[in-house]
């Protein structure tokens, strides 16, 4: 089981959407905090899965804010605090009635826009009694916070002054704990300044990753003249089945080139890129970064952007 949570900051750029639905780990459930869309239709919620069959349910935003995640068959809160501390502390006793309620095991995940202790938060005002409400409300609803493994904060302003917080976590009570082998883990930030947080159980080698067939292929001007030659050079003997079977598994094999070579070298610069960028900002949560090296990230967080929208340019 794959849980991620992700403060999107905004759905309406296909960059993001693709970001979600063309994730490496597949998900089972994604918690998606201030989606910034006042509705949330059936077509939005597919542009950013995997699947076909999906269920979610969405809170409408109030202003820019709002909520969206695919349904799972359990408690799981998809939390976005109020920035103001009065606010959240009202939303953190309401949770406290919601679980006399709705009863069972709890999962709780989201951007909390609270901090548990001093050392979560860098170059960031101290808020002495937000973290003691928040560590109250953990302590009430008896939930468990997970230490984040691959990085140490989740949210990150990105200006001159930098100011770092770990504010996205998820909280679990310890029935989750004895029936699954749960790891937190935090992931690269890129189209956001929040980065995605995902709650990880097994992560076992399943043997080969089986043939999709991407629809992007359908939209591009050459995919049939590509099919047509394919199928038109296997020359193949025998009865209709094997002929059709033999001349598939030889149009699968062509796909694959061709798929690498005309999506596959953006990805290709869009991984490394992305890889560069988040090496940068390990090394931003252990010391203030140099001026060569403040000006290298941002290069590099616009060449994810541009390589993102060539991407989407060619699929769509």
């Amino acid at each position: 089981m794959k849980i991620q949570s992700w403060n999107v900051r905004g759905l309406g750029r296909l960059e993001k959407r693709r970001k979600i639905k063309r994730a490496e780990r597949k998900i089972s459930l994604v918690l998606i905090q201030e989606t910034k869309r006042s509705t949330i239709t059936p077509e939005v919620a597919k542009s950013i899965w995997y699947e076909d069959n999906i269920e979610y349910m969405a809170v409408d935003a109030e202003g820019r804010a709002g909520t969206l995640f695919s349904s799972f068959n359990c408690v799981i809160v998809n939390v976005y605090d109020p920035s103001e501390v009065a606010k959240r502390k009202e939303l953190w006793d309401n949770f406290a009635r919601l679980k006399n309620t709705f009863l069972g095991p709890w999962c709780m995940g989201g951007d909390f826009n609270e901090i548990r202790t001093i050392s979560e938060r860098i170059g960031c005002s101290r808020r002495d009694r937000g973290m003691r409400e928040f560590n109250t409300m953990i302590d009430q609803l008896e939930m468990i916070d997970l230490p984040m493994l691959g990085r140490k904060f989740t949210w990150c302003n990105s200006q001159i002054r930098e100011k770092w917080s770990r504010i996205d976590r998820f909280l679990l009570n310890d029935e989750w704990l004895q029936n699954f082998n749960f790891k937190l883990w935090g992931l690269p930030r890129l189209l956001s300044d929040h980065c995605p947080i995902i709650l990880m159980e097994d992560e076992r080698d399943w043997g080969p990753r089986p043939f999709r067939f991407l629809n992007a292929w359908a939209l591009h001007p050459k995919f049939i003249s590509l099919v047509e030659e394919s199928w038109s050079e296997s020359q193949v003997f025998g009865w209709a089945g094997y002929r059709c079977l033999k001349k598939l598994k030889a149009l699968k094999q062509k796909l694959k080139v061709w798929n690498i070579e005309v999506f596959g070298k953006i990805e290709f610069k869009i991984k490394a890129a992305e890889e560069e960028a988040h090496a940068i900002e390990l090394i931003a949560e252990e010391r203030a970064l140099l001026g060569n090296e403040q000006a290298r990230r941002r290069e590099l967080m616009g060449e994810v952007w541009r390589l993102n929208k060539m991407l989407e340019q060619q699929i769509y």
